[in-house]
């Protein structure tokens, strides 16, 4: 069983960045996403990153949003740069240990689902 757990949630205002964070208590899982979740709203996949550092974005972050990660250091990141007040949500970051096959990663975002450990979650503000 692995756990995670994210740091880094915050207060910014429209245009500002934060940095969120994930560690995992032991190796980081093949494929490690990050969804958001605002009120009244279904989870939303935002970014996912495969172990060969491949990674997918949901369209409303291309161009803002970075994933990345540290194997060394059992840590996934997520730059958020020229934040937007629709990106205020809580943030969760997710793992899937096991590989799903060629193009699997495309599809990792609509299919939460598939995630089999989660953390807790960070909330995030963007005051406009």
């Amino acid at each position: 069983q692995v756990q995670l757990a994210e740091s880094g949630g915050g207060s910014v205002q429209s245009g500002g960045s934060l940095k969120l964070s994930c560690l995992a208590s032991t190796s980081s899982p093949f494929y490690m996403a990050w969804f958001r979740q605002s009120p009244g709203k279904g989870r939303e996949g935002v970014a996912a990153i495969e172990q060969d550092e491949s990674t997918e974005y949901t369209d409303a972050v291309k161009g803002r949003f970075i994933i990345s990660r540290d194997l060394a250091k059992k840590s996934t990141y997520l730059v958020m740069d020229n934040q937007k007040p629709e990106d205020t949500a809580m943030y969760y970051c997710a793992g899937r240990p096991c590989f799903g096959g060629q193009k699997y990663l495309s599809s990792l975002l609509t299919r939460p689902g598939e995630f089999d450990y989660w953390g807790q979650g960070v909330q995030v503000t963007v005051s406009s």
